[in-house]
């Protein structure tokens, strides 16, 4: 009697690490989005609120390199976006960069 309760002992025990592989993580409820890392990707929800660490020449050269020109007023609002003013298809626009690096015009 005590080998078949080992037995199922052990039995048992060697099913939960299957069980634990085949579970993978859900997603977030709150539909966040980490950092942009990649420039071709964009953020559908940008411009994103949050601390910027770019400097203004880097946001600067971020905003050319999205296809701006003339870019000038270049500002840091209080929610952590960089704000300015440029030219984009020969159209003046405002254009906005967030922390995660979404170049936007509005």
């Amino acid at each position: 009697m005590k080998k078949i309760i080992f037995a199922a002992a052990l039995i048992g025990a060697s099913a939960l690490p299957a069980l634990a592989q085949t579970t993978a993580p859900g997603p977030t409820a709150d539909g966040n989005t980490p950092a942009v890392a990649t420039p071709d990707t964009k953020n559908p929800t940008a411009p994103v609120e949050g601390a910027n660490s770019f400097t203004e020449n880097q946001a600067k050269d971020r905003i050319e390199k999205a296809g701006f020109t003339g870019v000038k007023d270049l500002k840091k609002d209080d929610k952590g976006i960089w704000m300015a003013s440029g030219m984009k298809d020969g159209k003046p626009v405002m254009i906005a960069l967030d922390y995660q690096g979404n170049v936007v015009a509005k």
